[in-house]
């Protein structure tokens, strides 16, 4: 049998094709897959071959963040109907490990994770039509979700992570920096968790407009408002945390003056090497927390968005059949216009409707 992907052979080479996909064995679920969101690592795979270290070095199916439809169920698997929408957590930490073992399967020493070029062999994402994959990793979403919410599941759980690393939010002063998709459910996971006030630097009027409904309460473009942060950085900072989501070196160094001393800088985005302002990190006893992934806040991404007590939709700005995925991706390069831009894989009542 096989099934149409989206697989990237080489820097700004992507193509769609048919792949056989394996029979559904037990344990395992084979998915109609309905609705996937094209991540900055994805875009830097297809941009310039990888990132860091981490280059494209064989054909790769795309995608980490995606939702689909069950199709078919393997013997012994429960909790699952056919039918049912779910949100596939695209990471498998062996269980084994010694990371695994002390309760830490985030740094897994032989983790497998959909669609990254880390292993070699690579593993294939989930940018394809059908999809087998161990019912574990499928988790149900609520009644009345779109695929396209589910699909965002991934991205949140991210973001929830980072919130844990923070502590208690409540009523606290918080600073975001970056509004792309995980900057802006950032902010919307820091808002149920209680923070009180909720600044959002960028760049990007664009991405600086989706701010408020995800939560925030003031949005600043430091590109036009150079001094935006300036009244922030009085008597020694203003905010207890400061989730920098750009690991742009001029972020940093403004959310380093604008946190207060002994406040929480929890480090979301990655890049290369950059310089800090190390006498400010020491001088003000900062904490800079790293924030890598997630576990159990998959699950908990799923039942928030299954419950729209954190509304996604807001940041889901464009939708693609798999058919024009060349032109998904180079929408999601363009921030002026694009925040989460995803991949569709089969109709939906609506467009049958169109048709019809």
């Amino acid at each position: 049998m096989q099934t149409r992907v989206a697989r990237l052979h080489a820097e700004r080479d992507l193509r769609v094709e048919n792949l056989d996909y394996p029979t559904c064995r037990a344990g395992e679920v084979r998915l109609a897959m309905a609705a996937g969101g094209i991540c900055g690592s994805d875009l830097h795979y297809y941009q310039d071959g990888g990132f860091g270290p981490v280059r494209v070095r064989e054909p790769i199916i795309a995608g980490h963040e995606a939702s689909g439809f069950v199709e078919e169920i393997g013997d012994g698997v429960s909790g699952l109907e056919l039918g049912q929408l779910v949100a596939v957590n695209p990471s498998q930490p062996c269980g084994q490990c010694q990371y695994c073992r002390i309760g830490q399967p985030i740094h897994c020493l032989d983790m497998r994770f959909m669609g990254s070029a880390m292993r070699l062999p690579h593993e294939d994402g989930m940018f394809r039509e059908k999809l087998v994959v161990p019912a574990i990793q499928c988790h149900p979403v609520g009644a009345g979700v779109t695929p396209g919410e589910a699909a965002c599941a991934e991205p949140l759980a991210v973001c929830l992570h980072a919130i844990a690393q923070a502590g208690d939010l409540n009523g606290k002063a918080v600073l975001v920096t970056g509004a792309g998709p995980i900057g802006l459910l950032t902010v919307a996971a820091a808002r149920h968790a209680g923070a009180g006030q909720i600044v959002v630097t960028d760049l990007a009027d664009a991405a600086l407009s989706r701010a408020h409904s995800m939560g925030a309460t003031q949005a600043i473009n430091v590109k036009s408002e150079p001094d935006g942060l300036l009244p922030f950085t009085e008597h020694k900072g203003h905010f207890d945390v400061v989730f920098d989501c750009s690991a742009a070196g001029p972020a940093l160094r403004s959310a380093f003056a604008a946190i207060k001393p002994r406040g929480i800088l929890v480090q979301v985005g990655v890049t290369g090497d950059v310089t800090i302002p190390l006498n400010a990190l020491v001088g003000k006893e900062i904490v800079w927390r790293g924030s890598q992934r997630f576990h159990e806040e998959f699950s908990e991404a799923v039942a928030l968005i299954s419950t729209r007590q954190i509304d996604v939709r807001p940041i889901i700005s464009h939708s693609f059949p798999l058919d024009a995925v060349v032109e998904a991706f180079e929408q999601a390069g363009d921030r002026s216009k694009a925040c989460k831009v995803q991949i569709t894989f089969q109709q939906t009542d609506e467009s049958l409707k169109d048709e019809r």
